[in-house]
C-alpha cells in the first residue's frame, strides 16, 4: 500500500484494495470474452449482436477503469495484466469454439449474471469495511451490468 491522505484506515484499504482486485480481474476477463463473442459471432443476427456485444464490452471497459482507478486512489495497485488476470479470475472460461448467435447470448448471460452477483456480493463487503465510495461504485456497476444482462436476455424471449 503506498501512502495517502485517505481517511479510511490503512487495514480497510487494503482489504478492500484485495476486493477491488479481485472483480478487476473478472472484469477483464469478462471484457474480453465479450470481445471474443463480438469477434466471432456468426448467423442471421450477426450484425444486430455484433454490435450490442461491443456496446456491453465498451461499458464493461469503463467499469474496469472505474474499479483500477480506485483501488489506486486508496493506496493499492490495479493488477490487471494478462497474466495476473489468467491466474486470478473467478469466471468461468468462454468457450471458444461457439460461433451462432443464440449460443452466444447464451454464453454471455451466464457469465454476466455470474460477474452480476460477485459484483453484488462486493457492495456488501465493502460496506461492511465501511467504504461507502466502493460500495456505492460497486453499486453502479451492478446496476449498469443488470442493464446489460437485460439487453441479452431480451435476445432470448419468445414472442407471446
Amino acid at each position: 500500500m503506498y501512502e495517502t491522505h485517505n481517511d479510511l484506515p490503512a487495514g480497510t484499504r487494503a482489504r478492500v484494495v484485495k476486493i477491488l482486485n479481485e472483480r478487476l480481474a473478472d472484469a477483464l476477463d469478462l471484457n474480453m470474452q465479450v470481445k471474443h463473442a463480438h469477434w466471432n459471432v456468426k448467423g442471421p443476427t450477426f450484425i444486430a449482436l455484433h454490435e450490442l456485444f461491443d456496446k456491453i464490452a465498451e461499458s464493461i471497459e469503463d467499469q474496469v477503469d472505474s474499479i483500477a482507478e480506485r483501488a489506486t486512489a486508496l493506496g493499492g495497485t490495479a493488477h490487471g495484466t494478462l497474466a495476473t488476470v489468467a491466474r486470478t479470475t473467478t469466471l468461468k472460461p468462454y468457450p471458444a469454439t461457439i460461433v451462432d448467435g443464440q449460443a452466444h447470448v447464451k454464453a454471455l448471460v451466464a457469465v454476466v449474471a455470474d460477474f452480476g452477483g460477485k459484483v453484488r456480493a462486493a457492495i456488501e463487503a465493502t460496506a461492511k469495511l465501511g467504504d461507502a465510495g466502493t460500495s456505492d461504485l460497486f453499486t453502479g456497476i451492478s446496476r449498469e451490468i443488470d442493464k446489460q444482462l437485460w439487453f441479452l436476455e431480451a435476445h432470448l424471449h419468445a414472442k407471446r
